[in-house]
């Protein structure tokens, strides 16, 4: 037998050796069993793949993220394996891996019930313990179509070679030029148990798969069109143990419980009125003062960064939008135009920019006045199909705490830099301080202005981004088609990464707006521009710091800061007096003057997630003094009225979460 010559990589290390023909990627990793697969030349392959002359194989680890994408897809075919062994009637659409887990859509008649669900997840730990293993081989269209006779859906992918993609953007099963079917084969006889069309790669056997659970079912329409008939689709998760299977399913239960939606019903903060449509939030009294505290705060620290404040109407002809270039980027985030005005198109905003290049524009604007920052909380509106919208984080109607600032191109450096610098601040000051960085640079295929500006650009935003000594993720091709841009990437409570504020150069818009500034040599020159979202809207900040939070706000943010607990009806005017002195010195205080007892007077406002409880009953009343009880239910007895009051003024002031 010839031999031939491969080479091992694993991370920097590279060991060339010589093996015999028709050896195996698996030949290569005796005994290593959370290899699960490997990259050969830069391309996934299964273990079973055979090696050719000068390749560099490269171990992918069933824990890595290429690896956990190959568990699940593989999780992902039995369970369709194990849905046609229970309803042989199933139709398969497609089954790929998405984060933290898998799902495949399937045409049934009618929808899976929780009782399906259980019959599936233990039809498939059948299949897993049978060790059956995972084959892959080329076949013709012709061969494909008649093995593939009787799943239309697949036929239609066949037709497609090319590929295509789901409705969340997850590759499907077909892509290239080549064909390619995965038998599951039983491990002892290798008779045939199941196909699918897909192009892989898989574990080597089901046994390989070490934890596994169906998490829900919902309808999909295939291939994300709604013109296409409605799918069930099956959600799982698959892990490398059982332990870490346990602790998803323990993050997933944390953060079901800090869901915003459940929070927002619960402590009455918000709705989502079906009278008003999907993805347009009605804020409720207590709702309605977080947000406001939150808006408050915000506007205090921009004005003392010098910012101004603009404000511009919701709705506009359409011919500023064909300006600024959101009809040619943009139409399909934005709502339909209305026929105004004998004729006259005028469009819901999805962005405030456009109007503030008109507030500079309105006059002539020297040198002198830059950097000049514009400054708005402005209500956009962008068209979210139905089945993307979800609560406050991803909504139709949202207000932007948004910024534009323009500056001449030597203040750019240190512009973005004090920007960057502030956005962080204020950040931390709203409970956040775990961040890093992401900047996103020049989608070659979709951009405008010259390369040289773009380099220039990202070098700074890159040296500005440094200077913040925080971990800069890479994002290449991410840009936005008229600049880079910086995202601020926060971790909440519970290790969650949400994307906050942004900070994004524009080359485009001064351009199409022909802005200008009078230099101080008398010549016109083009500002730079800086856009700037430190919430990113209102409505999803709120979310996340209902999130982290878990819903007990801190005092300066809760909508109720302390609230009187009366041991009888006797105390209830000493009380209503202490609360309103609280009031008058700026404090949120109410009296529960209600019939209930003391206790359940307690375990409720416990549920309100209320920061303070001041109780009194006789004592405190003939001392003049309350007594605190804190949200962990320690006490403090016997404090002065005044010094009650002043104790919680300090709290409040100082941003403190108890």
């Amino acid at each position: 037998m010839s031999d031939v010559r491969v080479i091992i990589q694993r991370d920097s290390e590279r060991d060339e050796r010589v093996v015999t023909t028709g050896t195996t990627a698996a030949d290569l990793f005796p005994g290593e069993r959370t290899v699960v697969a490997a990259r050969v030349d830069g391309e996934l392959r299964d273990l079973a793949y055979v090696l050719g002359e000068g390749e560099t194989v490269e171990p992918v680890e069933i824990s890595s993220e290429d690896g956990l994408n190959i568990l699940r897809h593989s999780t992902a075919h039995v369970m369709a394996q194990a849905v046609q062994e229970i309803f042989p009637e199933a139709k398969l659409g497609i089954g790929p891996p998405v984060k933290d887990g898998f799902y495949y859509d399937f045409d049934v008649e009618k929808p899976f019930t929780p009782e399906d669900l259980k019959a599936v997840e233990k039809k498939m730990q059948e299949i897993q313990k049978r060790g059956q293993r995972f084959s892959r081989r080329v076949v013709s269209e012709d061969d494909a179509r008649a093995e593939l006779a009787d799943e239309p859906y697949k036929l239609e992918l066949i037709g497609l070679k090319g590929g295509s993609t789901s409705e969340d953007g997850s590759a499907v099963e077909v892509g290239g030029n080549e064909l390619t079917i995965y038998d599951n084969l039983d491990a002892k006889t290798g008779e045939l148990c199941w196909k699918d069309l897909c192009r892989g790669p898989h574990l080597p056997t089901t046994r390989l798969i070490p934890a596994f659970k169906l998490m829900r079912n919902a309808a999909a329409y295939w291939r994300g069109s709604e013109k296409n008939p409605m799918l069930q689709r099956i959600y799982g998760t698959a892990w490398p143990s059982k332990d870490e299977l346990k602790a998803h399913l323990d993050f997933l239960a944390e953060a079901e419980k800090r869901d915003h939606r459940k929070l927002g019903n619960e402590l009455d903060l918000f709705s989502f009125p079906e009278e008003v449509g999907p993805g347009l939030a009605v804020f409720h009294p207590k709702g309605g003062i977080i947000r406001r505290a939150m808006e408050d705060y915000s506007r205090r620290r921009h004005e003392e960064e010098g910012y101004e404040f603009v404000y511009s109407p919701h709705t506009t002809k359409g011919a500023l939008f064909q300006k600024s270039g959101h009809l040619d980027w943009y139409a399909d985030g934005m709502y339909p135009p209305m026929q105004l005005d004998e004729g006259v198109d005028y469009y819901l905003k999805p962005m405030n920019c456009p109007m503030h290049n008109l507030i500079f524009d309105a006059r002539g604007r020297s040198y002198r006045e830059l950097p000049l920052r514009l400054f708005e909380f402005g209500t956009v509106y962008r068209y979210e199909k139905s089945g993307v919208v979800h609560g406050l984080t991803r909504s139709r109607g949202f207000t932007q705490d948004d910024a534009h600032i323009y500056c001449t191109k030597e203040q750019m450096a240190e512009e973005l830099d004090k920007t960057l610098t502030f956005v962080l601040n204020l950040l931390r000051d709203y409970g956040l301080d775990d961040f890093y960085l992401e900047l996103s640079t020049k989608d070659e295929k979709k951009f405008v202005g010259s390369d040289e500006v773009w380099e220039e650009a990202t070098a700074t935003l890159r040296q500005v981004a440094e200077k913040q000594g925080l971990p800069l993720v890479p994002d290449p091709g991410g840009a936005a088609f008229y600049g880079p841009k910086i995202s601020v990437q926060a971790r909440d409570a519970i290790g969650r990464t949400w994307q906050m504020s942004t900070v994004q150069l524009d080359f485009n818009l001064p351009e199409r707006f022909d802005l200008s500034y009078t230099a101080a040599d008398g010549s016109r020159q083009r500002p730079v521009m800086i856009h700037r979202a430190l919430f990113g809207s209102i409505e999803r900040f709120f979310a996340v710091l209902l999130e982290h939070y878990a819903g007990a706000m801190p005092p300066w943010l809760a909508p109720v800061q302390a609230v009187g607990i009366p041991v009888g009806d006797a105390h209830v005017p000493y009380l209503k007096e202490f609360a309103a002195e609280a009031r008058r010195k700026g404090l949120r205080v109410d009296v529960d003057a209600s019939s209930d007892r003391m206790q359940k007077k307690i375990r409720n406002h416990q549920k309100q997630k209320t920061p303070f409880m001041v109780i009194v009953g006789d004592d405190d009343m003939n001392a003049g003094t309350v007594s605190f009880r804190h949200r962990d239910g320690s006490q403090e007895n016997g404090i002065p009225k005044d010094e009650a009051i002043a104790k919680l003024l300090d709290i409040v002031e100082r941003r403190v979460q108890v």
